[in-house]
């Protein structure tokens, strides 16, 4: 799905980027595949699956539906469209996640597919996402992926046959107030069920029309007219040579990579200095002596004018500045995805902590620098303020875990010294970064354009509302975690112009195609 796009296309300007930025079988039926337009086959096939759930191997019906090519040509890509995966999930499934405290789920699918020519074969996988569904109190669940898939080549004239296999289903849940469970993310490896009635191929494509090659036979299926076939005793690792040709996956989605959605949609519309971007790092926690994983997370930023400040005395550059906002976006709150963090406290009692970090205020974006026209060498500095709490939603004190309820937090939004405090007054984390560029080389350092790090260093406050049933953990996590001197460094990948598409920065549905690795 892609973007919302304005009808004006973006004006022309210094292109500046935001920082922080199953045992038993399943009665199937196979739908054949029915010509829906010329040229095309339409697929709609229900297959019997195993799926291991924390209570065991469960029995789940898998639907693909798609749309396939009538015929193709040797040499020719094609790739099925409207891909469609739903896994149906039964009553005692849903009964698993239920018990895991699970309110809503968001599927993402990962589908193995066999394609064969002949006796030659190669492997594509099928990705799909979905948005969050509520799970029911008890009944069935049913869970709809949709994505783009790689396109195959087949290599000569013969029968393009495609198999549903493997399948994974990842899952990331959450509560009723919007937290996530522990665990917050769940995979179900998935596998046909044997020879259950209706696991047969998903499609056909003939490729080819078996017309006679250049010495007057029929060309032989698998190779191409005018190409030799292969000799008896061709060795086996040359099959590679005839086995259809699949396309990497295409970066259409996020769904194979590590990283939450990152989109513009109705509900966020985007506008012509829209920008997106996943960000990533590092946070110490001193009292503890180990640094926190700061997960990938997705920033939405509307981006400023780079204005001209002053010119230069002598009018041989200019002073630039520009100013711009953006939130964390993870659906639909203003948060990153939920993260853990094992730690000893006191430096000998192991513990887990489930946390999200929530923005509580405006996140700004400052850039200032200069720029000589002559040689264009260009030097930025960029600071970056945003308030967050830090919100813990499960804990677990050398495997004991402690019911922390539903409002556990600092009490305040975690704090940076703040070089200019009378004119950004209040509690926030203060990010730095800087870069300098003289063309034709690279630029170095930071850069909002491109990304890099940003460091900081904050002050963990006390917290607030941890624990029930009159048990308080404030004082446990106050004593154990807060105070001050806990270095950051974020890491910003880079960013996606949404209404100025480019392949290099952008995915097709226009989310960040970089995604950052966090560095100590």
């Amino acid at each position: 799905m892609r973007g919302h796009r304005a009808a004006a296309s973006r004006p022309p300007r210094v292109r500046a980027r935001s920082a922080a930025i199953g045992a038993f079988v399943v009665l199937a039926a196979t739908v054949p595949a029915a010509a829906s337009a010329a040229g095309t086959q339409e697929v709609d096939t229900a297959l019997p699956y195993v799926c291991a759930l924390p209570s065991g191997r469960q029995p789940v019906t898998v639907r693909v539906s798609a749309v396939f090519p009538d015929r193709a040509e040797p040499g020719e890509a094609f790739s099925p469209t409207d891909v469609t995966t739903t896994v149906e999930l039964p009553a005692e499934a849903v009964a698993d996640l239920t018990a895991l405290g699970a309110a809503t789920a968001r599927a993402a699918t990962r589908l193995t597919v066999g394609v064969t020519q002949d006796e030659a074969a190669a492997e594509a996988t099928w990705r799909g996402t979905a948005e969050p569904v509520p799970v029911p109190g008890s009944g069935p669940l049913t869970l709809t992926t949709v994505g783009d898939v790689p396109s195959v080549t087949g290599q000569g004239d013969g029968d393009l046959t495609f198999t549903a296999g493997n399948l994974a289903v990842d899952l990331e849940l959450g509560t009723a107030d919007g937290t996530a469970t522990d665990p917050g993310a769940l995979t179900l490896d998935c596998s046909p069920a044997g020879d259950a009635p209706g696991s047969g191929p998903l499609a056909t494509v003939p490729v080819g029309t078996g017309t006679p090659g250049p010495s007057g036979s029929p060309s032989a299926p698998g190779s191409s007219p005018g190409t030799p076939d292969p000799s008896p005793g061709t060795p086996e690792d040359e099959q590679g040579n005839r086995a259809p040709e699949v396309a990497e996956d295409p970066s259409t989605t996020t769904a194979d990579r590590d990283a939450p959605p990152c989109r513009y949609d109705d509900a966020n519309p985007s506008t012509s200095a829209s920008l997106n971007a996943y960000i990533t790092g590092y946070s110490n926690v001193r009292k503890l002596r180990g640094a926190s994983l700061i997960p990938v997370s997705c920033v939405l930023v509307e981006q400023g004018p780079l204005d001209v400040v002053e010119l230069f005395p002598d009018f041989s550059g200019a002073y630039l500045k520009q100013h711009s906002e953006g939130r964390l976006h993870h659906q639909g709150r203003e948060r990153t995805p939920p993260f853990q963090a094992d730690f000893l406290t006191f430096g000998f009692v192991p513990t887990k902590a489930t946390m999200v970090l929530e923005q509580t205020g405006p996140l700004t974006l400052d850039v200032a620098g200069e720029t000589v026209f002559e040689t264009g060498y260009t030097s930025f500095e960029t600071r970056t303020r945003v308030p967050l709490v830090l919100r813990v939603t499960a804990l677990t004190v050398n495997g004991t875990p402690l019911d922390v309820g539903p409002g556990c937090r600092t009490e305040r939004p975690l704090y940076s010294p703040e070089p200019e405090p009378s004119k950004y007054p209040g509690d926030h984390l203060v990010l730095f970064g800087s870069s300098t560029h003289q063309p034709p080389a690279m630029p170095v350092g930071y850069l909002l354009s491109s990304g890099g790090p940003l460091t900081g260093e904050a002050t963990i406050p006390a917290f607030t509302g941890c624990g029930t049933g009159g048990e308080d953990l404030d004082r446990l996590l106050t004593a154990s975690v807060s105070g001050p001197g806990n270095h950051i460094k974020q890491i910003q990948g880079q960013t996606c112009a949404v209404q100025v598409f480019n392949p290099a920065e952008c995915t097709e549905d226009l989310q960040p195609l970089k995604i950052p690795v966090p560095e100590r």
